[in-house]
């Protein structure tokens, strides 16, 4: 199944050079999700021609305005193209008094319904929603206001078949039970199948962490452990890591320190400051401490 990670915005407080304000798109096996949603995030869907119609999950990390500001736009965007489908939207409790304040003073009845659960970034590692095939947790960040990371983890995918050791005559009931990791008896108590002769362990389940806007804190560690992709705000370089620790944000080397403790698989750096125009001096400070990272650019799609 694919699961990919789509950049639309990938600057910090304000536009510049070309880039836009944090929001990411996910998809995972149809299903289609928005990770912040900063001013001109909807611009940004339509010029990347992503059918943005198939959200239905909305996660705001925080309520700074990079993060949240295209949102309204969004929502209002949906009710004008005759949008009744519920949307779920997550994020700081704030977030549905701004929405209701904007609608009401507009005279705006939005033909569908959007289904608001708050975020709580004082507790731990928490699932916030789930389907068929993919967990959301959301786990607390070090920022200026209340915010927090997302975590989308696949389910555990039954085992696999070896199918060339498949016996003649066994039932499809068996075969199921055979990937949910069963061993399969006579009814006399004697082995019929051993689920390891005739399966194999299914492949781990792919992780993404999404780390916004925070300060350099290692205890984020166990909650991103094993990623297979982290996206990790490094809104400057080394050398202005005194302002970065008084905003309460990261440097790249910090962004790394963090790939590196977690073990994650790959990385990726966002939230440019706008002093920033060529992005290749982050990018190669941060590979000197951890290799497998990557600028996010918008546009791009990064695949688990």
């Amino acid at each position: 199944m694919d699961f990919e990670v789509t950049i639309l915005g990938a600057n910090s407080a304000a536009p510049a050079h070309d880039r836009n304000q944090t929001a990411q798109f996910l998809t995972y096996h149809n299903q289609a999700y928005l990770i912040d949603c900063g001013e001109g995030a909807q611009m940004q869907l339509r010029k990347y021609k992503i059918k943005f119609s198939k959200i239905n999950k909305i996660f705001i990390s925080h309520l700074h305005g990079d993060h949240y500001l295209g949102l309204v736009g969004l929502l209002s965007t949906f009710h004008l193209l005759g949008r009744t489908t519920k949307l779920e939207l997550y994020g700081p409790p704030g977030l549905i008094e701004i929405i209701t304040t904007q609608l009401q003073h507009s005279n705006t009845h939005l033909n569908y319904y959007i289904d608001f659960k708050p975020t709580d970034p004082s507790t731990g590692l928490t699932k916030v929603t789930e389907d068929k095939y993919l967990e959301v947790y959301s786990f607390p960040l070090n920022h200026r206001v209340p915010c927090t990371g997302f975590l989308f983890k696949e389910k555990p995918k039954l085992r696999s078949l070896i199918k060339e050791k498949l016996p003649t005559g066994i039932s499809i009931a068996e075969i199921n039970r055979l990937r949910n990791g069963e061993d399969i008896y006579h009814t006399d108590g004697t082995i019929k199948y051993l689920n390891k002769d005739y399966t194999k362990p299914a492949k781990a389940p792919r992780v993404y962490s999404y780390c916004s806007d925070t300060a350099y804190d290692p205890s984020i560690v166990t909650y991103i452990k094993g990623s297979d992709l982290l996206y990790h705000e490094a809104t400057f370089m080394q050398e202005m890591v005194d302002r970065a620790h008084e905003t309460l944000h990261s440097t790249t080397l910090e962004a790394a320190q963090i790939a590196q403790a977690a073990e994650v698989k790959r990385l990726i750096i966002g939230h440019y400051s706008i002093r920033y125009k060529d992005l290749n001096p982050l990018i190669n400070e941060c590979r000197t401490i951890f290799e497998n990272s990557d600028l996010a650019l918008e546009g791009h799609t990064y695949a688990l």
